[in-house]
């Protein structure tokens, strides 16, 4: 059979902006294309897919690691004339006679065989012709050698001759457990309750003001399980030496919540923590990067054992090998802009602690050498988001060894992916498209999305599409060897053993989502989430806030019924005094969550017969820089009584808004920052100023039973309740 090839595609598609929003997702780019070329994005290379050449074909021969040819950030290409120098100078010799020549050296005559190694490999392997589908290989040509000691490490320890090397599995094996060598029948015991929606729901108790919540499927167990909140000492978790260093440091001063974080995704769990911030930000870090490396390194120990199995066997059919997925990335690491790759990348490089870093500086070139002044009245979240190089759109390809680390290898060779929502369904491409590839994705064993609140802000659309083609059957073979591929990749239910890390500062609707719909792990998932003051009772604020409850028949008409209410029974008394507030210092600001609410509302004020006194202005993310200078020194000095404020448009920018007596929230913000910063900051330096009249200063908030969570940052955990449920439709804070 001839090989899979993929032929050239041709010119990039391109996609429709979604529901108004332009191409770079919600609300655009901040400053332009800073740390990327235009030239990138005006094309992309064609996908070389095959790994595997024509019999009697030469090796591709070496180029320079400084060449901008075939950009891995183009697409995941399988050109391997684009690795670096240091990884391609090597003889063109076959992985397999590399490894066996570096194991077996030749010895004289006579002399015997060294008695310290207890396998005893075959010195020449028997002949046979290159199949096309040559068995894909983690580690080639220079691999091969660098990792050829460890193989020797790995079979003194475990001896291949060994019955029971891997079928005593001791408790805190958590890999073997779900990977290696998982309980066939109970893994399909729990698919099947899985694909029923059948859950076991347990409430973990925790210290206040945590709250733990843990479902996994409902089926019969033979051993009741406890790892989601056991960890495991620190030897007992089979670390490489450098990273037990690393996670003895590391766990050893941590707190309870970061030992639960640590238990959970260590045990292979599902995990959903809705508590980010900046203070835990830097752990989180790098407890992702001692559990990343620790996957590839075990997953990495688990192919040489095997192949050092298949080495001592010879020519047995009946041995069966299963330690592989179609392709070679495990781990996608989703990210909101290049500066934050930058942190994450950091800390697994300073956790692997690597002899070789290639192409290092052209990362640091492209992702890290942008820097921006910010004013001092910025928030530290936005200093944190927005510092350094904020393009949103990128995908970076990490190739990691037991020696070193290389930076933008090709997809089909790298071990993690690390990408924007934006830049990853760019390389995806289009179902319909002719270049569409997803297959780099079909073996992801590890997601981890971090700062997903600021993903939200972006465009949801394209994370949804991510997952959508995770762990999809392959379209082509990519020098796969099907023969040590493990089943339930073969069987299309590889997302039932992925696990799917999920990190943010708060939970909303389409992260709920995302945990109900595509986590669906086998070993179950964890929610971690944490109890709620109120921005409310943050403020010292002498202001009345007025809650209003408004009512809806079916969740789909939610936006007509909140218009509705909005242009009846707050529009009118605001248009009254519009004329008498024109050259005052008494501004209206109307806060607008969606977009779309946004422009119904300012269509609404620009054509209706009873707004035609109303002087207003609006700023959307989508609005010039020169048109926002206007709509802002017109508010200012008085020449606008209304304007209208999108929530992107303050995630982006964060205006500090002056001349401010009344704030009407439209909807809540989903960011409580945002509540406070607008009727704290905004609002609150109205009211502070003694020159000026706040007598008439006020909030008022819309909300209905769909903004539950929203609700609950904002009064606190122990009030929203008691404002879903009373009879009456109107609370007053003051």
């Amino acid at each position: 059979m001839a090989p899979f090839r993929r032929e050239k595609s041709g010119p990039r598609t391109t996609f429709p902006p979604p529901r108004g929003a332009s191409a770079r997702g919600r609300g655009g780019h901040r400053g332009g294309l800073r740390g990327s070329s235009a030239t990138r994005l005006a094309s992309k290379n064609a996908f070389h897919t095959s790994r595997i050449q024509e019999l009697g074909d030469d090796p591709p021969a070496s180029s320079d690691n400084t060449s901008d040819a075939g950009d891995p950030e183009s697409g995941p290409s399988e050109d391997l004339s684009q690795e670096d120098s240091s990884d391609s100078d090597s003889a063109p010799e076959k992985p397999y006679n590399v490894l066996l020549q570096t194991l077996n050296p030749r010895l004289p005559d006579g002399e015997p065989r060294n008695k310290r190694r207890k396998v005893d490999f075959v010195a020449t392997p028997k002949p046979t012709q290159k199949s096309p589908f040559e068995p894909f290989e983690p580690f080639e040509g220079l691999d091969a050698v660098e990792h050829a000691g460890e193989v020797e490490s790995l079979s003194e320890e475990d001896s291949v001759d060994s019955p029971d090397i891997v079928s005593t599995l001791q408790k805190h094996d958590f890999f073997s457990r779900h990977f290696a060598e998982p309980d066939e029948n109970e893994i399909l015991q729990q698919i099947r309750a899985v694909e029923k929606n059948h859950w076991k729901v347990e409430k973990i108790s925790a210290r206040s003001p945590w709250s733990l919540t843990l479902r996994r499927p409902l089926v019969p167990r033979k051993v009741e399980d406890d790892s989601h909140a056991t960890l495991p000492e620190v030897r007992d978790m089979k670390l490489k030496p450098k990273l037990e260093d690393f996670a003895t440091r590391l766990l050893s001063n941590a707190d309870e919540t970061s030992n639960q974080l640590a238990a959970s995704m260590l045990s292979y769990h599902d995990v959903l923590f809705s508590a980010r911030s900046l203070e835990n930000a830097d752990t989180l870090r790098k407890l992702i990067s001692l559990h990343i490396l620790n996957h590839i390194n075990r997953t990495h120990d688990r192919v040489l054992k095997n192949k050092a199995k298949m080495l001592k066997s010879g020519d047995d059919e009946d041995l069966e090998l299963r330690d592989q997925g179609f392709t070679r990335p495990k781990i996608l690491v989703l990210l909101p802009t290049r500066q934050s790759c930058v942190k994450m990348v950091d800390a697994i490089v300073s956790a692997s602690e690597p002899q070789q870093q290639g192409n290092r500086k052209r990362f640091q070139d492209s992702y890290a050498n942008v820097e921006e002044e910010f004013s001092a009245d910025k928030p530290e979240d936005f200093k944190d988001l927005f510092g350094g190089n904020d393009d949103d759109m990128f995908r970076l390809g990490l190739r990691i060894t037991r020696k070193t680390v290389k930076f933008f290898s090709q997809f089909y060779d790298s071990d993690i992916i690390f990408a924007s929502s934006l830049g990853l369904r760019m390389a995806i491409g289009t179902d319909t498209g002719k270049k569409a590839d997803h297959d780099f994705l079909s073996s992801i064993e590890i997601v981890v999305m971090d700062q997903s609140e600021a993903l939200i802000m972006q465009n949801w659309e394209h994370v949804d599409y991510i997952f959508e083609h995770l762990n999809l059957q392959p379209k082509e073979a990519h020098g796969c060897d099907f023969s040590r591929v493990r089943s339930w990749y073969l069987d299309g239910q590889a997302k039932y053993l992925r696990q799917t890390i999920l990190f943010s500062a708060f939970n909303f609707p389409t992260l709920n989502r995302l945990y109900t719909q595509h986590m669906l792990n086998v070993a179950g998932k964890i929610k971690i989430a944490k109890a709620y003051d109120g921005a409310i009772a943050e403020m010292a604020l002498p202001v009345k806030q007025t809650f209003s409850r408004f009512d809806f028949m079916d969740p789909a008409s939610e936006p007509d019924d909140r218009f509705n209410y909005f242009i009846t029974a707050i529009l009118p008394p605001l248009i009254k005094t519009s004329p008498q507030n024109v050259g005052t210092h008494q501004g209206i600001l109307i806060f607008m969550p969606l977009y779309a609410d946004f422009v119904r509302v300012r269509n609404h004020l620009a054509a209706s017969s009873t707004t035609q006194n109303v002087s207003f202005g609006s700023i959307s993310e989508y609005t010039p820089a020169k048109d926002v200078a206007r709509a802002r020194s017109h508010f200012l000095t008085g020449r606008h009584s209304m304007l209208l404020y999108t929530e992107r448009a303050h995630h982006f920018r964060r205006y500090h808004l002056k001349r401010i007596a009344k704030v009407i929230f439209y909807g809540l913000p989903e960011n409580p920052l945002f509540y406070s910063e607008i009727v704290g900051g905004c609002l609150g330096s109205n009211v502070s100023d003694p020159s000026r009249d706040h007598r008439h200063a006020s909030v008022r908030c819309l909300f209905s039973k769909l903004d539950l969570l929203k609700l609950e940052r904002i009064v606190g955990t122990k009030r929203y309740l008691s404002l879903l449920s009373e009879r009456g439709d109107t609370f007053d804070f003051v």
